[in-house]
């Protein structure tokens, strides 16, 4: 999978995830209005759904990847989770690469459970997949035990991960910056993890199927790490609401321009809110604006 989203991220000529993280002050009212089932929660998770299918039939001809974050679903429940799944599947559907940020990280049999966000589950002899989602983040904190069971699918299968090795958050450097009795820092030494861990998934455009997350709030640590693991893809998030901007991430990419992929969530399905050329609850209209204005941006 990681070939193939290079290959659509060539043929877009954009780098550009977009992060589907709806909360409820980003949704207008008319689609709450339109949503009302009679239970509270499923009507939230219907407006999520609502909204979420808005904004990839604004971009899908755009970009080449969508991210829903399962927390922003989770929290209603069931109805929640049920809309999260139709949202992956809408995006599949109009031909987007889905990752599923879900940032895993637990021993190795309840990793294994976890995995089946990319590789599915066996029922009765038979292959199931509820997710149907190509890549996913994970949180590597617990050591190889509980990146294995995903390794091993993607070893079988045309899947991926993104690891965090150097995450946005403004307090990541708590632990990420502390230094080793060897004099590295812990983001150097996981990032020589994720590179170990993924040499054997290089794909035919020299990156592996096992990729990091890197902020774009950190370009000095950004630039540093694309040198450090020269085969491994970035997912990139801290784009345009949390600083990051496209000057910043010249280091990011590498020397033909490629390596990585940008995430903006609030500056692209927040966008009808930041400006009052696109009228009340113009969601798409805004939304495609947006990510046009970010490939400009990420044109270096």
């Amino acid at each position: 999978m990681i070939d193939a989203l290079i290959s659509r991220i060539d043929a877009l000529d954009a780098p550009i995830v977009v992060g589907l993280d709806p909360t409820p002050e980003m949704i207008p009212q008319r689609i709450f209005a339109a949503s009302q089932q009679g239970c509270p929660l499923k009507s939230m998770s219907a407006a999520l759904l609502t909204f979420n299918r808005e904004i990839i039939d604004a971009v899908y001809d755009l970009v080449p990847m969508v991210k829903p974050q399962i927390a922003m679903y989770e929290r209603y429940g069931a109805d929640g989770i049920l809309a999260y799944i139709e949202t992956i599947a809408y995006a599949k559907a109009k031909g987007l690469i889905v990752i599923a940020d879900i940032k895993r990280g637990d021993i190795a049999s309840t990793a294994e459970a976890y995995s089946s966000h990319i590789g599915g589950v066996e029922i009765n002899g038979q292959r199931h997949d509820p997710w149907q989602s190509d890549f996913v983040t994970l949180n590597p904190y617990l050591g190889y035990d509980s990146i294995k069971p995903f390794a091993d699918i993607c070893a079988e299968n045309n899947k991926g991960m993104f690891v965090l090795v150097k995450t946005s958050n403004k307090s990541s450097g708590d632990l990420q910056d502390l230094q080793l009795s060897n004099g590295m820092k812990v983001y150097e030494h996981m990032a020589d993890l994720v590179s170990d861990w993924g040499r054997a998934f290089v794909g035919k455009h020299s990156y592996s199927k096992i990729g990091a997350v890197v902020g774009a709030t950190f370009p000095e640590q950004g630039r540093e790490l694309r040198k450090r693991m020269p085969h491994t893809f970035f997912l990139v998030p801290g784009y345009g609401a949390q600083g990051g901007a496209g000057k910043d991430l010249r280091g990011f990419f590498d020397a033909e321009n490629k390596g990585c992929i940008v995430n903006s969530s609030r500056g692209i399905i927040a966008a009808w809110q930041k400006d009052s050329r696109f009228g009340e609850g113009n969601v798409q209209d805004a939304a495609r604006e947006a990510v046009i204005t970010m490939k400009k941006d990420l044109q270096l």
